[in-house]
């Protein structure tokens, strides 16, 4: 008999298209009700009852009710870094959908992966920050180190790393970003970086899509406070 952690219950999770599609709509981070992922899914309410259903049972997603509705969010930050690397590979391995829009250029540069900034601009946040040695990474582990540099650096921002300590989530974790195929700062502190944008109003999120849009002075006040820095 074999032990060990069984990957095959996640790999037909997942793998069903329907559910897939679903799940990337998640990716987003927005609480969506069945109705608006059946419409994701190309699919009946009924039958996006019974998709639900499974993937509440497999750990993947959570509902929550206000009132009498009932909305749908991935189960948590680990999730949603599962479903960017698998998109990652899947970009890398040449698996990618033949339809192309004006979108694309737009998802590439900024948008948001569950509750982080990843895209272009996610990975340059992220490459400045380690440059200047305000992140540090670990051998063989997705955790980063936030140096006494780093919290000097956050705190300047106005954001308070205590409560982020507290939380039960990384405060700072790398995710293979699916398009870049490079990493992006995901956690408690990417969480609150992203926030940090909308709040100055240097980008906000585009209305029923992944898309994080930055203002032209959103984005200049981006590029001063994470430049590229050549190691």
């Amino acid at each position: 008999m074999k032990e060990g952690p069984d990957i095959t219950l996640l790999g037909s999770l997942i793998g069903d298209p329907a559910r897939a599609n679903m799940l990337t709509a998640l990716m987003s981070g927005k609480a969506l009700t069945a109705s608006e992922l059946a419409a994701e899914a190309g699919i009946t309410l009924q039958t996006t009852s019974a998709h639900l259903g499974k993937l509440e049972g497999g750990g993947l997603i959570r509902q929550r009710k206000q009132g009498r509705h009932r909305y749908f969010t991935l189960a948590d930050d680990d999730v949603g870094g599962l479903l960017e690397t698998m998109m990652g590979l899947a970009a890398k391995k040449g698996h990618t959908r033949t339809r192309t829009g004006p979108r694309a250029p737009a998802l590439r540069k900024a948008r948001v992966c569950y509750n982080h900034l990843a895209g272009e601009l996610g990975v340059q946040m992220y490459d400045s920050l380690l440059a200047r040695g305000f992140l540090q990474e670990q051998a063989d582990e997705d955790l980063l180190i936030l140096s006494d540099q780093g919290r000097d650096f956050v705190a300047d921002l106005g954001i308070d790393i205590s409560p982020l300590n507290q939380s039960r989530r990384p405060l700072c974790k790398s995710c293979l970003d699916w398009s870049a195929r490079r990493s992006h700062l995901a956690g408690s502190l990417g969480t609150a970086l992203l926030e940090h944008f909308y709040h100055k109003g240097w980008a906000k999120r585009v209305e029923g899509q992944r898309i994080v849009e930055f203002s032209r002075p959103g984005e200049v006040s981006f590029q001063k406070l994470f430049p590229l820095i050549e190691c």
